[in-house]
Formats: C-alpha cells, structure tokens, sequence
C-alpha cells in the first residue's frame, strides 16, 4: 500500500460535517485519522450529537460545536453565522465540507475566500422532488464557483453533477473502507453464535443482511417488499437489518415473517461476517460504504442501480449482482441466485475482496485526496524555489 507522498505538516484542516453518523461520519473519522498521522492540525466542526465527534476525538482530531439540522430550514441563516464563527476561530488553511448542509452554509460562510473543497456524498437534488428539487440544482449550479473543489466518491456521482448543469472543478476519489478491520471471518459460525440477536437461529440457515440508516435512501422498504418472494423459495432464509433511523417504527410493523430489526450497530463487522449475502436497495447514492465494507469481508452484495454501485462491484458481478432500483422482483431473483448457489456465492465473495482489497482501501481514498489538497495550497517554504 502506498505511502502519503504529500505532507501535511503544519496545515490547519477544517472538516465542517453534518450529517453525523452512517457513511458521512465514517468518511471524515477515517480522514480525520489519516491526516492528524500526516502530521496536521485537523479540527471537525459539527453537532455534537451522534458517533462522529467522539470517533473524531479517538482518531486525534479536536471537534467544535457547530449547531446544525440536518435538513434545509428557517434556521439557516443561524447555522451560516455559526460556520463563519468557527472557521473565523479556527483559521483553517483548507475548509473541507462534507455534505448537502455543510455545502450550503459553509460556501456561504466563506464564498471562496480560502481553499475549499465540497464533498457531496450524494446530491442534494436526489433527496427532493418538484420545486425543492429546482432549487436544489440551482444552488449546486451557483455554488460550484465557491469550491475549488467537488470531491465525488464515484465518477457516477460526478457525472450527475454535470448532466445538471453544475459545472465545476471536479475531482473523483472513490471511497475507501479499513481493509485491515474488515475482514472475513475464520468461521462464520462462530461469528453467527457471538450475535446474541441470531440466538436460536438454525446455522445453516441463509442470512441476508443489510446494513444503513433506516430511512426512504436506503430503501429497506423495497427489501421487504421483496422478502416474502425469497421466503416462499427458502422458508428458513432470515434478513437482518442493521440500523435506526426515522423509518424504524414503519418498517417494523411492515417487516413479514423472518424479518429481524436488529437496531443500531457501533460496528457491524460481525454482522457482515455472519451473513451469506449483503443487500444495499437504496434509491440514490454516491457510492455507498456498507457494500464495500461487506465485500471486504468477503460478502457478495446486491445493489441497486444508483450512484457508485457499478464502480462498487468487479467487473464480471456488475450485471448480476446489481438490479434496477424500485423493483422488488429482481431484487428477490437476485438474492435468490445467490443463496441458492453455493459455488456462484463463493466465487462472487472472493472477487469482492480482492476488488475492495485492490480498488477500496481507506488508506489509498486518504493518500488521493491528501494529494488534492497539495494541489490546492501553497507549497511549504522548505519547497519552494529559492529567489533568483
């Protein structure tokens, strides 16, 4: 695995992030942690609620409050304010934003007075319909002139971008998982056993298992339109989702027979060890981390047909392994397929972790986008050409 070839010695990094949990918040903890070792001061702006602050302390990094909601509202102009304070106390050499909110007020926070980079971590667009979503385009299209750089996670999402209009000065580094931590397990059984949620359950049983935030994105409704189509096939196949969010209470009372809610994991690497499949139905994405992380583990994944998902999955898997999103029919073939091939299962896992292996290390995402910021910022003087 290749080194940091660009130092940050001496550099102030601002990461202004909200969402504060799912992928987001692993993205910046893993950043976080990557650069506080490349020797710079790294401070994350966000709320203080969630796993992200805490993590971000572990990694090295100092955090400062920034109140902030998640969704676009009234208090907008509260939050702005609250970002130019922080940036103002912090005195960043680089402002790295991540998300739809940290975009909105951030850029208007600092309107391109210092380097910044905006990471998207899917469009804000693809969240909304009808008048918002308009708006939502026009603000990307505005905006883009305020961000020296748009750091996509997929060359879909980057794509996206630019089929509206948004023209900018883009970067693509596709997202990295801890290859070191996710791994596959030396027995699935004994990792299925140390999961008091699957206690009873037959070990030879299938086990599908999806992994994200329990919201309209992730489209865990459109799984459980699909399970009873596998049950009917396999009475004994179980699906675990793994999360919370504000879709819980819904789809619990929608979840059929050999659905289990597991509730919110810290880390579901044992999850995604235990399984025999990996399913991510999400009706938008940049390029989602659940599956990588799964394939990491060895896990063949199902995906639907959104942002990332192809650049996700080795080549020869890509047709079979992703489906159309929205449709629950194919969704269920595809799991299907591979639970009930033992050999075309295997094959799928071992392609999958040689390909998170090779394309989707954590520390190869870190080296790349270190690189980007050496390209936005002055060199250090120690570098610079002497005065002739």
């Amino acid at each position: 695995m290749p080194q940091h070839q660009y130092g940050l010695g001496g550099l102030t990094v601002l990461h202004l992030a909200q969402p504060v949990e799912g992928g987001v918040a692993r993205v910046v903890t893993d950043l976080a942690r990557a650069q506080v070792r490349g020797g710079a001061r790294v401070v994350v702006a966000c709320p203080q609620e969630g796993p992200l602050p805490e993590a971000v302390r572990a990694a090295g990094a100092a955090t400062v409050p920034w109140p902030a909601r998640r969704a676009p509202g009234p208090g907008l102009p509260r939050e702005v304010a609250a970002a130019a304070r922080v940036i103002r106390d912090t005195a960043p050499d680089l402002l790295h934003l991540h998300s739809a909110k940290a975009g909105l007020a951030g850029r208007l926070a600092v309107r391109g007075r210092i380097p910044t980079v905006f990471q998207p971590h899917a469009w804000s667009y693809e969240a909304a319909a009808g008048p918002l979503r308009a708006a939502a385009v026009r603000w990307e299209r505005d905006a883009a002139r305020w961000a020296d750089r748009v750091l996509c996670v997929s060359a879909a999402e980057r794509a996206s971008g630019q089929a509206q209009g948004v023209r900018a000065h883009w970067a693509v580094v596709r997202n990295g998982v801890d290859t070191a931590h996710f791994t596959p397990p030396l027995r699935r059984e004994g990792v299925r056993a140390a999961l008091p949620a699957l206690a009873g359950l037959d070990p030879d049983a299938p086990l599908v298992v999806c992994v994200g935030r329990l919201c309209p994105q992730k489209g865990q409704d459109l799984l459980l339109a699909a399970w009873p189509e596998v049950a009917a096939r396999l009475p004994r196949a179980r699906l675990v989702l793994v999360g919370d969010g504000p879709d819980r209470t819904r789809l619990r009372l929608a979840a059929p027979a050999g659905v289990l809610l597991a509730g919110p994991a810290a880390d579901p690497l044992a999850w995604y060890q235990a399984a025999d499949a990996v399913v991510q139905p999400s009706r938008w994405e940049g390029m989602a981390l659940a599956p990588l992380e799964a394939m990491a583990c060895g896990r063949p994944v199902v995906l639907t047909d959104v942002g990332g998902a192809r650049e996700s999955l080795p080549a020869a898997d890509a047709d079979t392994c992703v489906v159309p999103p929205g449709d629950a029919a194919a969704l269920a073939a595809a799991l299907l397929r591979l639970l009930t091939d033992p050999a075309l299962r295997t094959a799928a896992g071992l392609r999958a972790l040689a390909h998170a292996r090779e394309h989707h290390d954590v520390r190869r995402a870190a080296d790349a986008v270190t690189a980007l910021y050496a390209g936005l910022l002055p060199l250090p003087r120690a570098q610079q050409e002497p005065a002739r």
